[in-house]
């Protein structure tokens, strides 16, 4: 790591600097290693930074509008992440102005729309291909236990899953706000689990209305408790929901997250009947 390295810090999917997902971001990465990348990170502390660095070869992109993204918690390097994605998004928003960005990513391509709406910068990314799958019996019952959910507080509206939108999370659906509230659990036990079964978060699951979420994602992998707003698990939960028929083909979904941390932010997910792909929206700003 330089001492020019310039880290900047951004919010997520709220407007308040005390609210959403906090992430570092680093718009210069190209004198950076990767054990200098994770040395920011870790310093840093937050739940992931972002080092952009040039694209590769044949992205497509206006030039000095795509680039290679990569990601790193305090702990490790991770596939794809939404909210620094967006972090990331609204600081070139600052910098080089609204329109359309292209990122190059571990888990594949990721289109991102900067707007500006009401003096705010909104970006929307846009994920890759989703999918999910079922999770085997033991390995949900592991995930219970680390939780100290009784099986009996999920919503059986929402069968557990494995959803997959650039990276992997694990959905299960809290039958009652006051269960999703209530999260205490074991961190080595579920870190050793969501390990075993490569995946970045779990993704805890109440459902307000048709179209309106609250969510959390303990994040033990990351090393920290919980993540306070997770791009990518929204963008796996939405394809997760429309897969299921838990929602239309085409819709618009709005999850609350980070409220029991205090940090609240929003993230809008909008689904569409003739595009597989997720894109979640969110607002950033600057952390003085």
């Amino acid at each position: 790591m330089t001492t020019t390295t310039e880290v900047l810090r951004f919010t997520a999917f709220s407007r308040d600097p005390e609210g959403g997902n906090p992430a570092g971001v680093v718009l210069d990465a190209e004198g950076l290693d990767d054990a200098g990348m994770l040395a920011v990170a870790a310093d840093l502390g937050y739940s992931e930074t972002a080092f952009l660095t040039a694209p590769p070869e044949g992205l497509d992109g206006e030039p000095g509008r795509a680039f290679t993204i990569r990601y790193f918690s305090p702990r490790a390097e991770v596939p794809f992440c939404g909210h620094a994605t967006v972090a990331t998004a609204v600081a070139l928003g600052e910098r080089i102005g609204t329109g359309d960005l292209v990122f190059s990513t571990r888990a594949g391509t990721v289109p991102v729309t900067v707007t500006e709406q009401g003096g705010e910068l909104r970006a929307t990314l846009t994920t890759v291909e989703p999918h999910s799958e079922p999770i085997a019996d033991a390995d949900l019952a592991e995930a219970l236990a680390a939780l100290d959910w009784p099986a009996a507080d999920l919503d059986p509206a929402l069968p557990p899953r494995i959803a997959f939108a650039g990276a992997r999370h694990l959905v299960l659906g809290a039958a009652t706000r006051a269960r999703l509230a209530d999260l205490a659990y074991d961190f080595d036990r579920l870190e050793a689990l969501m390990r075993r079964l490569d995946l970045t978060t779990a993704q805890l699951v109440w459902r307000e209305s048709q179209s309106v979420f609250h969510v959390r994602d303990p994040f033990p992998v990351g090393g920290v408790v919980e993540d306070p707003a997770t791009g990518a698990a929204a963008g796996a939960f939405g394809a997760y929901a429309r897969e299921i028929g838990l929602v239309p083909e085409t819709a618009v979904l709005t999850l609350h997250q980070g409220a029991d941390m205090g940090r609240p932010g929003v993230l809008t997910v909008e689904l569409r009947e003739d595009d597989k792909r997720v894109r979640v929206t969110g607002t950033g700003t600057r952390i003085p």
